[in-house]
């Protein structure tokens, strides 16, 4: 086993300045030469830190968790990966856990926070992520930022520009042609639906268009729920009853474009589409909040924003890093780099001028 002194020896310095570099101790004074030497030194050496001795000098364990509500959920992919490169350039590691469709009475979030395996936490709340969970985490002495969703109560948060992300999808459909188009959010409590439904009205009014009652669902971000809103939005219970003369009514009605305010609902609106014998994007134009590497390999391919969750990510374990620093609470709204329009074959013109 590589030793610091092994590592001074070779680098032709002190035992404390290699510790001190290697730690990234603050208020080091070396050389930018002489800590380039310690480096290569290490380097060469193979040297790898104790981290457990480190620990329990420092009463730190440098592990950051994150939680999140489903591990498989690509849309999480760019979040893992941000968190993952900061916290590799801090000399932080990150523990994944999944906070939701946990066996009956596994508590991840008391054993995180209770047996001192992290030294913060980075959450993103899901939909079935109970009150009582996201209090503790509030409540609790341990640095907690949450990522896409505000908790006023004490408690950092690094968000998306929702309101711009939405205002994209609505331009790309308006420069399109379109001027009947419907939203399918996430639910009505949820920080990100509410929002994204927020720049999808302003965007609308914008463009001088009008967004009915009918025409905004928030059922949630699950494809069951994306294709339940699709259903509802083009056959919905109120237009079943109707006569001839209001079923053409109701068809005149129907949005030609519908913006989805989560990748996953979406694939469950292109599977409702194919149910109601709908064609994509002759029929009805479909884009999506945030792009996925799935979102590629539907059909047709599906038309996305991208968001900034990989900036969202590294912002957060900044966030929690700064906060065991010197105490101080972040609250970002990550704005570069901007949503970005990813154009695949989900939107066209529509197939009638409306």
């Amino acid at each position: 086993m590589v030793r610091l002194s092994d590592v001074a020896a070779r680098a032709g310095v002190s035992v404390s300045a290699v510790s001190r570099v290697l730690s990234d101790a603050p208020n080091t004074r070396v050389s930018e030469s002489t800590r380039r030497r310690i480096q290569e030194a290490a380097a060469e050496l193979g040297y790898r830190p104790n981290f457990a001795a480190r620990a329990l000098k420092s009463a730190r364990t440098h592990v950051v968790g994150l939680v999140v509500p489903d591990v498989t959920n690509a849309v999480f992919t760019e979040l893992l990966h941000g968190v993952e490169d900061e916290a590799y350039r801090l000399g932080y590691v990150v523990l994944l856990a999944r906070a939701d469709g946990l066996p009956e009475g596994v508590d991840i979030i008391g054993r995180l926070i209770g047996e001192g395996r992290v030294d913060g936490l980075i959450v993103q709340t899901g939909d079935a992520m109970p009150d009582s969970d996201i209090n503790r985490l509030i409540a609790g002495r341990m640095p907690v930022v949450f990522v896409n969703s505000i908790h006023p109560e004490g408690a950092g948060s690094v968000v998306l520009d929702d309101e711009r992300g939405a205002a994209v999808a609505v331009d790309h459909l308006v420069g399109l042609g379109h001027r009947r188009i419907a939203l399918i959010s996430g639910l009505a409590s949820s920080d990100t639906a509410r929002r994204r439904e927020g720049g999808f009205r302003a965007a609308m009014e914008r463009a001088g268009l009008e967004v009915g009652e009918r025409d905004v669902t928030r059922l949630g971000y699950e494809p069951a729920r994306g294709a339940e809103a699709l259903t509802l939005l083009w056959a919905g219970e109120e237009r079943a009853g109707e006569e001839r003369a209001g079923e053409e009514r109701a068809r005149e009605e129907r949005p030609t474009a519908v913006v989805v305010a989560n990748v996953n609902a979406a694939y469950g609106a292109l599977a409702a589409a194919r149910r109601l014998g709908l064609s994509v994007p002759e029929d009805l134009s479909v884009v999506a909040i945030h792009d996925a590497w799935t979102a590629e390999h539907t059909w047709p391919p599906l038309t996305t924003v991208r968001m900034p969750l990989r900036e969202v990510g590294a912002t957060a374990l900044r966030a929690v890093v700064e906060n065991l620093a010197s105490g101080a609470r972040a609250d970002v709204v990550v704005t570069d780099p901007a949503p970005n329009l990813v154009e695949r074959a989900s939107t066209a013109e529509p197939r009638e001028k409306n």
